[in-house]
């Protein structure tokens, strides 16, 4: 019988763990949202969708479909690919942060 060879995991043990996106996703329709002086409520009714179902989107505790964040994207008056670069810009943002707060420790410890 063949042995089976567990395949090599990259763990990276200092590191944080990367955010999901759809923590990112949430954190910029919630930022965006706020930055039009917004409720819930009138941006939910716009993108077609309750205004919990939204809520839970901002959280991180839904994983919409594509559907639903086109719909908000557009109730929010923005392009599925603004909204998107706009996400990709805030966890580019964060990986810069994380890595400038490791080069900090390690500078720390070499001290």
């Amino acid at each position: 019988m063949a042995e089976i060879i567990p395949l090599p995991t990259k763990t990276h043990p200092s590191r944080e763990p990367e955010p999901l996106w759809r923590d990112a996703l949430g954190d910029r329709l919630r930022r965006l949202r706020h930055e039009r002086g917004e409720r819930l409520a009138d941006t939910a009714q716009r993108a077609g969708v309750s205004p919990q179902y939204l809520s839970e989107i901002e959280r991180g505790l839904k994983e919409p479909s594509s559907e639903m964040i086109a719909a908000v994207a557009g109730a929010l008056e923005l392009t599925l690919i603004e909204l998107t670069a706009g996400v990709v810009d805030d966890l580019r943002s964060r990986a810069a942060e994380r890595a400038v707060v490791g080069c900090r420790a390690a500078y720390a410890l070499a001290a």
